[in-house]
């Protein structure tokens, strides 16, 4: 809403550019407003003041009288839907043949009598908080999972466990055993550490809710290595995002058996095959298409350096073709485990 003043304020600027040659649609577009709202704003020889504060208006006929919100109360507090939210008190109230109001309408008068809360003698559902952590650099988080591969027949299985840093995207560890267990993801995870010598560096191994997750040798290896443990929220999915993207990458390679595997060393020896191509050769798109070795080690940092100077001299030698800066080659200083929350100190990570 624009205040009196600063409605004639616009009408002056506005005209005094009329007199000077503008045309009046232009000076109106310069101060954001139509030429609609400067004639309604001058059609009766002054600037008028904004009527719609003041303007008597009819109450809409579907609003619901004293009455009605009185029997919402009523009947809302009553020792038969007391304990019921508006969305089966509604309907009980239609299989007996009456009508009150809609359901936003009884939850629309509930809250604001202060009654919209949780009701019944059942505890109220809490959210729970997003599991998130912040890396740096590398093998400061990694993110872990289970996911099938197909056996040589129908109901068989191999089961392909991966270990991801979530800074790289590098895969860490990995190894297919033909059940899931906590044991074998004990051993799998030590293995990642020791390769990884990181003897006494904080790290957080992130997974789901599975039982191999939370099984007790497990646990004690985390508290051994002094890893902190962290999970996804249930039936969260996309609190484990990273894992899960790696895994549609390796099941939609252009060469992943479909058909399945015929024995368990097969199954190894492609995904042998597919974690040297990943971590060496992909170019991965949320890594600005540096591969997830060159940002574990280090080396993405010359790589970027290189392109930004073909970039700049590109842009030299043809200055015409460039409209703004180059493109940016910097890569994220800071990778969140769960990159969908907005945050206000950091950007997202792709």
């Amino acid at each position: 809403m624009i205040s009196t003043p600063d409605r004639k304020r616009a009408v002056q600027l506005i005209d005094e550019a009329v007199a000077a040659g503008a045309r009046k649609f232009k000076a109106c577009e310069e101060l954001g407003i139509a030429v609609r709202t400067y004639q309604r704003w001058t059609e009766e020889g002054e600037v008028k003041a904004d009527g719609r504060p003041g303007a008597q208006r009819p109450e809409p006929g579907n609003k619901l009288t004293q009455a009605e919100r009185d029997n919402i109360l009523e009947v809302a507090n009553s020792q038969a839907f007391k304990s019921l939210p508006p969305s089966q008190i509604v309907p009980a109230l239609a299989d007996k043949g009456r009508y009150i109001a809609s359901e936003s309408s009884f939850y629309r008068v509930l809250r604001e009598h202060g009654q919209q809360q949780h009701r019944g003698r059942s505890k109220a559902p809490e959210p729970k908080p997003l599991s998130t952590h912040c890396a740096t650099g590398p093998n400061q988080i990694w993110c872990w999972d289970i996911t099938w591969l197909p056996g040589p027949a129908k109901g068989i299985y191999y089961y392909l466990y991966l270990i991801l840093d979530l800074y790289s995207r590098k895969i860490v560890g990995w190894e297919i055993y033909e059940e899931e267990s906590s044991e074998l993801a004990s051993q799998l995870i030590q293995k990642a550490y020791l390769r990884e010598s990181i003897a006494g560096v904080p790290l957080v191994l992130h997974s789901d809710n599975g039982s191999p997750m939370k099984g007790a040798s497990l646990m004690e290896t985390l508290y051994r290595l002094g890893i902190m443990e962290s999970y996804s929220r249930p039936r969260v999915s996309n609190d484990n995002a990273y894992a899960e993207s790696l895994f549609r990458t390796c099941k939609y390679r252009p060469d992943y058996p479909h058909k399945g595997f015929a024995k368990v060393t097969d199954a190894r020896a492609w995904v042998q095959s597919f974690v040297c191509w990943y971590n060496r050769e992909h170019k991965h798109s949320g890594l600005k298409f540096v591969s997830p070795e060159q940002r574990h080690s280090g080396q993405s940092d010359d790589v970027m350096k290189q392109r930004k100077s073909v970039y700049d001299a590109a842009r030299k030698a043809n200055p015409n073709r460039w409209s703004g800066g180059t493109r940016n080659w910097d890569l994220p200083e800071a990778v969140w485990l769960n990159p969908e929350k907005e945050r206000n100190d950091l950007s997202q990570v792709a």
